[in-house]
C-alpha cells in the first residue's frame, strides 16, 4: 500500500461538470486513500451551476471546486499522479501531456449533462444519472485491492470498470 494517498486526476473537456462531480465523489468515498483532482483540455472557466447544486444537495463542500486546466498537473510541482481518468469522449481523443510517472490511465466516458435540454426537472434528471454513473464507476475503483493488483491486471479491471452502468 502506499504511504500517502493515491493521486487521481479526472479529466474531461471543459472541466465544469463531469470531471468535477468524479472528484467530488472520489473524494468523500475514498477519504485518505485517494486525492481526486479534476482538470480539462479546454477548460471553460467556471463550473456549471448544476453541478454545483447537485454536488451541494448531496452533502459536497463545493467552496474549493474551480475549473483548471490539465497543464497544472503536468508542471514540476504538481502531486504525482498514480491513475488518469477521462470521463469524456472528446478528452479520449486528444492527446494528453506526458504525464511524470507514468499514472494508469483509463476512459470511463459518460454523456454531457451540460448538453441537456429540457425543464429544469429533465437538466436535473441529467445530472443525477451523471452521478449516479461515475459512483458506480469510482464505488468500483475505491473497492479495488490495489496492493495486490498490479500491470496488465489492474490496468483491465480500470477499463472494465468503464463499463459499468449507473
Amino acid at each position: 500500500m502506499s504511504a500517502r494517498p493515491f493521486n487521481v486526476l479526472f479529466l474531461c473537456t471543459h472541466n465544469s461538470a463531469r470531471s468535477v462531480i468524479a472528484e467530488a465523489i472520489l473524494n468523500k468515498v475514498g477519504a485518505g486513500k485517494f486525492a481526486a483532482h479534476s482538470a480539462g483540455s479546454h477548460p471553460s472557466g467556471r463550473v456549471n451551476p448544476h453541478a454545483l447544486t447537485l454536488l451541494a444537495t448531496l452533502g459536497h463542500d463545493t467552496a474549493a471546486f474551480r475549473s483548471k486546466s490539465w497543464d497544472e498537473f503536468a508542471k514540476p510541482g504538481a502531486p504525482p499522479l498514480d491513475f488518469v481518468f477521462t470521463v469524456c469522449d472528446d478528452a479520449a481523443g486528444e492527446v494528453c501531456p506526458v504525464w511524470p510517472g507514468q499514472p494508469m490511465t483509463a476512459h470511463w466516458g459518460v454523456p454531457d449533462p451540460s448538453r441537456a435540454k429540457g425543464t429544469e426537472a429533465e437538466i436535473a434528471a441529467a445530472f443525477n444519472e451523471t452521478y449516479r454513473t461515475l459512483g458506480a464507476r469510482i464505488g468500483a475503483f475505491a473497492a479495488l485491492p490495489l496492493a495486490t493488483l498490479r500491470g496488465l491486471s489492474l490496468q483491465e479491471k480500470l477499463r472494465d470498470i468503464g463499463r459499468l452502468k449507473a
